[in-house]
């Protein structure tokens, strides 16, 4: 398939717009990506096989890579793999029915996250937002006791071990972390995290603390506290040093 260029102005290194590489080979798929992202600003660049990615990746310097699976010439696992020894931008892996080892493969291998394909615009716009605006700043990381979040790359580690995180225990991570030492409610997580005013059904936000809490590895609940009838606190260990902003 013929590259696809980006739909929206790109001005130089000062550009305006967020900049989004596509690898897939759908070249139907791509087009009506880019249809749907020009709408919110974003920049997009198509190629349909890892091969021309690994090279647009580093010709380009995309804010955000997303590759599909499966992807011809060099496949989806190969190609984080090739990308995380010289960069640091963050990589979706779009996944369908029937590729869940490929993706567990690909999280193994370093990418950011994975997201639905037939690829969903506002799955795929936090990603983009916050790599864009992270482009401009200085690296953002926060750190609680071991606990270490990149924001501008959806990276957590834990105790220099890298942590796959869904999108949704990634913002409540964030949101606590930013908070750390402080109890939230879970009105206010519910409304940070999830954008929503309703919360009848706070048992959704007690499953993904409980979620978070196996993949943290915080087994006795010492790092996320439970504050009973309020919400949650998050807590520096003692000894320990905690950056957020």
């Amino acid at each position: 398939m013929a590259q696809q260029q980006a739909v929206t102005e790109v001005d130089g290194d000062t550009r305006t717009a967020p900049v989004l590489l596509v690898a897939d080979p759908d070249e139907n798929l791509v087009q009506a990506l880019a249809a749907a992202l020009e709408r919110e600003g974003v920049a997009v660049t198509g190629v349909s096989d890892g091969a021309q990615a690994l090279l647009q990746a580093g010709a380009l310097r995309p804010d955000v890579v997303l590759v599909g699976a499966p992807l011809p010439l060099i496949g989806a696992v190969e190609f984080v793999r090739a990308v995380r020894l010289s960069r640091a931008v963050p990589v979706l892996l779009g996944v369908g029915e029937g590729h869940a080892e490929q993706a567990l493969a690909a999280l193994a291998a370093g990418a950011t996250a994975c997201v639905a394909r037939p690829y969903r615009v506002r799955e795929l716009l936090p990603f983009i937002q916050a790599a864009s605006t992270g482009a401009a700043e200085t690296r953002r990381v926060l750190a609680v006791g071991g606990v270490e979040l990149d924001v501008n790359a959806y990276q957590v580690r834990v105790g220099g071990r890298v942590v796959h995180l869904p999108l949704r225990e990634f913002e409540l991570l964030q949101y606590l972390m930013r908070n750390a030492d402080r109890t939230v409610s879970r009105e206010q997580i519910m409304r940070h995290v999830w954008h929503a005013a309703d919360t009848t059904s706070t048992n959704t936000i007690a499953v993904h603390v409980k979620r978070l809490r196996a993949r943290l590895g915080d087994n006795d609940d010492e790092l996320i506290q439970t504050v009973r009838g309020v919400g949650y606190r998050m807590i520096t260990p003692p000894g320990t040093t905690g950056t957020t902003s």
